[in-house]
């Protein structure tokens, strides 16, 4: 091959290379879950520019929070269990006992727009509705405080106090969250546990325990016990 055909060739295969490289019109993103903001060319939503300035210093700016100090916001099983009126009255209102302060001073337009940038770090449907509309716990405080002290106490505090109490987990004794959750929230959490946390599912083969459908609603009985204690 003369040197001429071979410039011509490697230039053809950079032109290639180059092409290759291009996006298809109408072709799905590498990562669809993940909403485009300005920092990768995309515009800035109202809810990323106020969650950058309120949220990101606990949160962090990936909002998957960090263990002992603040919760991811976008794990799947949250954005797929939590209705809009859930995570728009804890931004509200915070949670009172625990180191989130309530935003209420945004108003309810900003909240939304926050809840929506949230939503939009997943493509997966919100079952809240049906969730919310399980049938309430029925069930043993007494039982339920045996296997809440055996497995939810190691990282939740024996009284549910979250972080305040040393733990990796989130204050879920305290009234702030049992307010606001319902029964089919909390089961559903502790059935499947929380991706991108430490919250692993207590149910089936591959959860820590294996729970049943009755000592999972024995420890929600016992959780709403807490804030009265």
């Amino acid at each position: 091959m003369t040197r001429s055909m071979k410039l011509l060739s490697a230039l053809a295969g950079a032109i290639f290379l180059a092409l290759a490289q291009l996006p298809v019109p109408g072709a799905a993103s590498e990562n669809p879950t993940l909403p485009r903001s300005a920092s990768d060319g995309g515009a800035e939503s109202p809810g990323e520019r106020l969650y950058k300035q309120n949220c990101r210093v606990c949160h962090q700016a990936d909002a998957l929070g960090v263990p002992g100090f603040a919760p991811s916001l976008t794990n799947e099983e949250l954005l797929a269990t939590a209705s809009d009126k859930f995570l728009l009255t804890t931004i509200r209102d915070g949670r009172m006992g625990t180191g989130m302060p309530p935003f209420a001073h945004l108003g309810r337009k900003g909240i939304k727009s926050i809840v929506a940038y949230l939503r939009a770090h997943t493509d997966k449907p919100n079952r809240s509705a049906e969730v919310d509309a399980q049938p309430e716990a029925r069930g043993d405080a007494g039982r339920g405080k045996v296997q809440f002290d055996l497995i939810c106490s190691t990282c939740h505090g024996v009284d549910g106090d979250g972080y305040s109490a040393g733990g990796t987990g989130t204050a879920i004794g305290k009234a702030g969250f049992l307010q606001k959750a319902s029964d089919g929230f909390i089961r559903e959490t502790i059935r499947h546990g929380r991706s991108t946390t430490r919250m692993r599912g207590l149910q089936g083969p591959e959860g820590l325990a294996d729970l049943s459908d009755q000592e999972i609603d024995d420890i929600i009985i016992y959780m709403r016990s807490l804030p009265n204690q």
